[in-house]
């Protein structure tokens, strides 16, 4: 398809940062699908409603869960997380995933380059925050006593600290390859790799820095500023970044986590020199596991 307007070049660039049937339907109530085990794994086909739409998914219920989570997606058309949540369910997390607003079996509208529509509006990423907070609530009503979070890669890290700011049962969070810059600076960044992948090898931290500080902006719309909202957070949050990411400013994000450290808030960061923006590896995984465990013991023994 012949891209006709700025605004579907700037949806063709901002899908690149992702890490995927829309009949709206009337009853509100969680319903209950179907129930069938994986390995000792309980598993629950679901709906629950968002802003009057009906949104599809699974639960994944290990035998003895620790803690729970709701999986947030990406940019993409991104259905259920079936693998992912099969995996974090075999470490003892009770998991949430559902298929994305307006794909698979979930109502609504897909906003993204399919559509023509901008995926980092404000409007746009306030939405989906309020379908991970439904999420939220829905777990929250099967089981009480675990600790909740949310775990999500990329553009989920725009999503997260707004559900976080706007729902007091999110206990944590983890945030993989996730910015803490503007949407409008990681779009300069972005447009500056041009997805070279030896992009770190021909460029410069300083030169990064300069490009998202004094390029001027090829689309006009409000941003939204993570920061702004992690400054009013206390939960406790780890990010996973790869270094060689050309996606977002890895460097340029672990400096303003520094900064909110400073300020006391409780987040914490992992990096991995060799890995890029698919932090979806067996290490990086292990590491938010065992900080899950860990994070959701603690909020157990300060209840």
């Amino acid at each position: 398809m012949k891209l006709t307007s700025p605004l579907l070049l700037l949806i063709l660039f901002v899908t690149m940062i992702s890490c995927n049937k829309s009949i709206e339907q009337k009853n509100t109530t969680p319903t209950q699908e179907k129930t069938e085990s994986i390995d000792s794994i309980e598993t629950e086909n679901v709906t629950f409603e968002s802003e009057g739409v009906k949104l599809a998914g699974t639960i994944y219920s290990p035998n003895h869960p620790h803690s729970a989570v709701v999986i947030v997606h990406g940019s993409d058309q991104v259905p259920r997380m079936t693998k992912f949540a099969e995996l974090l369910a075999k470490n003892d997390i009770l998991v949430l995933t559902y298929d994305k607003r307006g794909v698979g079996e979930s109502g609504g509208v897909y906003a993204g380059p399919e559509v023509g529509t901008n995926n980092i509006s404000v409007e746009n990423l306030n939405l989906l925050a309020k379908d991970a907070s439904s999420a939220v609530n829905l777990i929250h009503s099967k089981e009480k006593d675990l600790p909740i979070g949310l775990i999500g890669a990329s553009q989920a890290g725009w999503i997260i600290p707004i559900v976080v700011k706007e729902n007091p049962l999110v206990e944590f969070m983890v945030l993989m390859s996730s910015p803490t810059i503007t949407t409008l600076e990681q779009l300069r960044f972005q447009f500056y790799t041009n997805g070279r992948t030896d992009f770190w090898d021909n460029h410069t931290e300083k030169d990064a820095r300069e490009h998202i500080k004094n390029d001027p902006d090829k689309f006009q719309f409000e941003a939204t500023d993570p920061k702004e909202v992690l400054r009013e957070l206390s939960i406790p949050g780890l990010w996973v970044f790869g270094e060689k990411d050309i996606q977002i400013p890895v460097k340029m994000c672990i400096e303003h986590l520094n900064a909110l450290k400073l300020e006391n808030k409780p987040f914490e960061y992992v990096l991995f020199p060799s890995l890029g923006h698919n932090t979806n590896m067996t290490e990086p995984i292990n590491i938010s596991v065992n900080w899950i465990k860990r994070k959701a013991s603690e909020i157990k023994n300060n209840k």
